[in-house]
């Protein structure tokens, strides 16, 4: 019997590298907790994320810097701390000069990790009112503050031009998103549609923007989404992906799926998108890869293995791809980041 179901693990495994055929030499970057968002510096040699692991001391989600070459090599490497191990963090990228990492943090209204959301009966995202966005050095130093409105500054990203910056805020009553200088001046609301606009992405040209958006629209949607808002809360449980030019105009809905399409990537040529969706899923809590056509068309399977895939990033070459997934997490509920060379389109 034991030889049976090492024979169909062993089956399943090949059986699912077959069909990942657009990735090739997977990787494994890190071992233990939760580690996401993930993307690439200008180089592509290092990447900034995020990580709870409570081997390093953690409580919440805190930003780290890490050198590929040496996580690929050593299981034991640890990362460096790049945010104050104060409050909670989210949604680091790096800035054009390469060093100087951006991301959101409470630290400056909480010592210790706000409450996560209790979760009575819907799956719920937390938008702490106490996010602001700042600007770190390679230790840590904090070089700039970008946002001190009140409410949501966060998932905040970089053009590839250098110049400008998009976030999402709920300084105007809701999730929408805004963009601004590198520097944090000229800061403008592009989107104004009810529902929650955010994890947006510039083009490889920074012409355009890819994101994820609820679209309450019942009385029924729109109370409930209104009602998690008061509280900062939202259900990303129906999601769709949209793009946009930066001011907001030529909107354009991507994805017709339902259920929750959501962590958009451009593709480095512009013409297509791949994204983390559970529109296949029966029961919810089952999370692929997908890649898509611009116009819609085109809809194609990325990753077969595990039920948790997300967050893809490209290299700036386009020739590897890096994302967070629970596979090969020996039977722990570990979320670790992988990276593979990316084959054709």
């Amino acid at each position: 019997m034991k030889l049976l179901l090492n024979f169909v693990f062993l089956f399943s495994f090949i059986f699912c590298l077959a069909q990942e055929k657009h990735l090739k030499n997977i990787q494994k970057l890190t071992y233990g907790g939760d580690n996401a968002e993930a993307y690439f510096s200008p180089n592509g040699n290092h990447v900034s994320f995020q990580s709870n692991n409570k081997k390093w001391g953690l409580s919440c989600d805190q930003i780290f810097t890490m050198d590929l070459s040496k996580a690929a090599a050593d299981t034991n490497y640890k990362p460096v701390m790049i945010s104050t191990g104060k409050g909670r963090t989210t949604c680091s990228y790096y800035m054009p000069n390469g060093k100087d990492i951006l991301y959101a943090s409470t630290h400056l209204k909480h010592d210790t990790c706000p409450a996560a959301p209790v979760e009575i009966g819907k799956y719920l995202w937390a938008v702490y009112s106490e996010f602001d966005i700042f600007v770190a050095d390679q230790k840590g130093k904090i070089k700039k503050q970008l946002t001190n409105s009140p409410g949501y500054d966060a998932e905040a990203t970089v053009s590839p031009k250098g110049d400008k910056i998009v976030f999402t805020s709920d300084r105007s009553g809701d999730l929408e998103l805004w963009i601004m200088d590198i520097n944090g001046k000229n800061q403008k609301q592009i989107t104004n549609t009810l529902g929650y606009d955010g994890g947006a992405f510039f083009s490889a040209d920074g012409k355009k923007l890819v994101f994820r958006a609820s679209r309450p629209n019942s009385e029924e949607e729109i109370k409930e989404y209104k009602y998690y808002l008061e509280k900062h809360l939202v259900a990303p449980t129906t999601m769709e992906i949209f793009t946009c030019n930066l001011d907001g105009s030529d909107l354009k809905q991507i994805t017709k799926l339902g259920k929750a399409n959501w962590a958009p990537y451009f593709l480095p040529k512009g013409n297509k998108i791949v994204f983390s969706s559970n529109h296949h899923s029966k029961r919810g809590f089952d999370f692929q890869l997908y890649m898509i056509n611009i116009d819609g068309t085109g809809l194609e399977a990325i990753t077969k293995e595990s039920y948790f895939n997300a967050f893809p990033m490209f290299s700036p070459d386009g020739k590897k791809l890096i994302w967070s997934s629970n596979r090969n997490n020996q039977g722990t509920r570990d979320t670790n980041l992988f990276i593979a060379d990316w084959v054709g389109e």
